[in-house]
């Protein structure tokens, strides 16, 4: 078995960040392969290796697996770890991870993810508000009731993996996400894994106008700690 994922930048890539977290916290060897953004559209250049002209993919042989949802599902029928044991903190985890991978729209576009800055973030729409306090309310739900320190119990799994782009953004533009979860952004920011992407990140030469133009929106910097 030997799995390539290709991924794109790590300042800006979220859907990349979640199998290459995944993957590297559970120890699944991969080939790392960066696509990275060069373009407001990339569609044509990625159609090479995706389906969709979007990342990640995993290439297992001559298997293509696209989306990130779709890469941990692959995951999970291969590999022990990447959901719970437990059942109910499994079906728990598996919604939660459905609902993060095709909602929280608001949190998308008005806190988009940029591992190297800290922003001054920008007023937040009624629907952001709902988003962050939905996200309060979810992660602390799994906390108490499978008793931490990870969302669905004692290991790091896919619903950790999939709410980590989250917790660069809480850090980002210092949302307030509550006791239990800010407790939790403090543990996933300090797993190797993921200092391994945000060095990764700050160390990036490239830049993107289109996701400069996004942060921009977002919020005012007030610290860019990325090189150059």
């Amino acid at each position: 078995m030997s799995y390539t994922l290709v991924t794109a930048n790590r300042n800006y890539s979220s859907w990349s960040l979640r199998p290459w977290l995944l993957m590297t916290a559970l120890g699944i060897p991969f080939d790392d392969r960066i696509e990275p953004f060069t373009q407001a559209d990339n569609y044509e250049a990625f159609r090479a290796f995706s389906p969709t002209g979007q990342v990640p993919v995993l290439i297992d042989g001559d298997r293509t697996v696209w989306d990130s949802l779709g890469i941990a599902l692959y995951l999970a029928e291969r590999h022990a770890g990447v959901r719970p044991t437990d059942e109910a903190a499994r079906a728990w985890a598996m919604c939660a991870v459905a609902e993060m991978h095709g909602g929280f729209a608001a949190l998308r576009s008005e806190r988009t993810m940029n591992v190297g800055v800290r922003a001054d973030a920008a007023p937040g729409s009624p629907a952001l508000a709902r988003d962050v306090a939905r996200l309060a309310e979810l992660w602390a739900e799994g906390l108490a009731r499978f008793g931490g320190p990870w969302l669905a119990g004692g290991d790091f799994t896919a619903v950790d993996a999939f709410f980590a782009p989250v917790a660069f953004r809480v850090r980002t533009y210092a949302i307030e996400v509550g006791v239990a979860g800010a407790r939790w952004v403090e543990t996933i920011l300090s797993h190797p894994a993921m200092q391994a992407w945000e060095r990764a990140a700050l160390s990036e030469e490239w830049r993107e106008q289109e996701h400069e133009a996004e942060l921009a929106r977002c919020g005012r910097i007030i610290a860019d700690h990325r090189l150059g």
